[in-house]
């Protein structure tokens, strides 16, 4: 038989692969190599085409065109899982590690016996787990629930299960996102001693230092193409950022002319004091005023859609106050947030933000229900009048009022979501990504508004990690890790806006800034 790992050859190859969702292309023409025992970094802005690359590695898409080989040898058949699992695993940011069961259980779930009918001799089972955790030198009692075990504990079963299955190539998904800097250092040691064993890793992160400090080579993903592959030492931080953006160091000219307006007089319209949520951000502080446009930067793991949805009420936070207008909020309460003068925009208009076989007219209305009629009672006509004020405003295509929201395009859908958030005239607007997923008009159109509301003297803040959305903006506080790194005043150029997102600028020392998530 020979060898499975020749000497030199690739233990994946992926070349000319094209991907499209319906009229989206998430691939095009993209490619990769890894060699064993190689620590190979893919990064690449939200959309450059990761995730779906992830998918056609592990054999849960099938790519449209190009071709896959592991060792040489093309990928195994679409169904068939036990072949997928011997050649590629992926460890990613949410575990999959059953928390009830033990670790030998977690190590051979659906392999606890030597055949279907067979009892489980539990003895044996946690001797082999015994003997798989030593042969890859984890140090995890077999016996533990999964549930008492560190983050990284948790990570080191799901790697030595992918091992156990006889995979020598693994995926590492953000795996970095819920350690601290002592779980960091851990999970580095074992991933450089499994490289001595000829296992090779595809590690993904928004934390670009950590690419430096672990892989030997890097790959660049931008608006779903392949854009270079190099050795990290030849490529440096500056070089690195280029590419994901597509932008040099220059400043970029923003959209909308932000630069030299004058803040409104008066006090704080939106005060945010101390506050932290166990896992996603700490000692959070902010102050928004009348006429002011505040941006909310931050990748995946920074903690920024949750502390917006804090605002909005969604989270209960341990420590900290949020006050509008002068008045304390009750924290962890949607209907609180609402009275208090905060209108919300969610990040998924899909599952967060509209009732899809209800009319145009009753989703735009929907938090001021209130005032539609008498003693509780809606009047239909009160309600058709209601919004088609807004779709007056807010310019929204529709047919009528009465038209189902599903029936609209995407950017007219996100105006009816940002129609309700409006509808209750709020002192402060919280939106959450809000042009993802509509077109570049659209886009222009969204941020208008969002620009509009500020000027007629109201706060609103932009959370999000998309560029375009971020230049609307007045100012720009950039989060990593839970804490803000930075902040930008107009005129800030992608790369430095980019560069502190991942963790590789900012005035405070970003080393030391991980949540802890245990």
């Amino acid at each position: 038989m020979a060898d499975p790992s020749p000497v030199g050859g690739p233990v994946v190859e992926a070349d000319g692969i094209s991907k499209r969702f319906g009229a989206t292309v998430a691939l095009s023409d993209a490619r990769i190599s890894v060699a064993p025992g190689e620590s190979h970094a893919l990064v690449g802005r939200n959309g450059a085409g990761k995730s779906t690359l992830v998918s056609v590695l592990t054999g849960l898409q099938n790519p449209d065109t190009g071709t896959l080989r592991f060792n040489g040898e093309p990928a195994p058949a679409p169904a068939d899982t036990d072949a997928w699992r011997s050649k590629v695993a992926c460890v990613y940011q949410r575990s999959t590690i059953i928390p009830a069961l033990t670790v030998a259980e977690n190590l051979f779930l659906g392999r606890q016996s030597s055949g279907a009918l067979r009892p489980i001799s539990w003895k044996q089972l946690r001797n082999r787990a015994t003997e798989l955790l030593a042969e890859y030198g984890v140090e995890v009692d077999p016996t533990a629930r999964a549930e008492d075990l560190t983050v990284e504990q948790r990570q080191f079963v799901e790697i030595a299960r992918a091992l156990s299955f006889g995979a020598r190539f693994i995926i590492l998904d953000e795996p970095t996102a819920k350690l601290d800097a002592r779980g960091i250092e851990k999970l580095f040691d074992k991933l450089r001693s499994l490289q001595e064993q000829g296992v090779a890793f595809l590690f993904i992160s928004h934390h670009l230092q950590e690419v430096y400090d672990l892989c030997a080579t890097v790959t660049v993903y931008r608006d779903a193409r392949h854009i270079v592959t190099a050795p990290v030492a030849e490529l440096d931080q500056q070089a690195l950022v280029e590419a994901m953006t597509g932008e040099s160091a220059r400043a970029t000219e923003p959209a909308w002319s932000v630069t030299g307006r004058q803040r409104q007089d008066g006090a704080p319209l939106l005060e945010v004091a101390g506050l932290s949520l166990a896992g996603a951000y700490r000692d959070f502080s902010l102050t928004a005023h009348p006429g002011e446009v505040v941006g909310l930067a931050g990748a995946a793991a920074s903690g920024n859609v949750r502390l917006g949805e804090t605002i909005a009420g969604l989270h209960r936070p341990q420590t900290g106050s949020i006050t509008v207008a002068g008045r304390r909020v009750r924290t962890g309460q949607v209907p609180a947030a609402l009275a208090a003068g905060i209108g919300f925009v969610p990040e998924d208009r899909h599952i967060q933000g509209l009732i899809p076989q209800r009319s145009v007219a009753e989703n735009a209305t929907l938090t001021v229900t209130d005032q539609l009629g008498p003693f509780g009672t809606v009047l239909p006509s009160r309600t058709r009048a209601f919004a088609e004020r807004m779709i007056t405003g807010l310019d929204i295509k529709t047919p009528s009022a009465a038209a189902p929201v599903s029936a609209l395009s995407g950017g007219n859908q996100q105006k009816v979501v940002i129609a309700r958030a409006l509808a209750t005239e709020p002192h402060v607007l919280v939106a959450i990504r809000p042009t993802n997923g509509v077109d570049v008009k659209s886009k222009e159109s969204l941020l208008g508004t969002v620009r509009q509301v500020a000027d007629a003297g109201k706060s609103a803040l932009i959370v999000s990690d998309e560029l375009d959305d971020l230049r609307v903006c007045d100012r720009v506080l950039v989060m990593f890790h839970g804490r803000v790194v930075a902040e930008y005043t107009p005129g800030w150029s992608d790369e430095q806006l980019v560069s502190a997102m991942e963790g590789m600028a900012g005035p405070t020392d970003t080393k030391e800034i991980h949540v802890t998530h245990h």
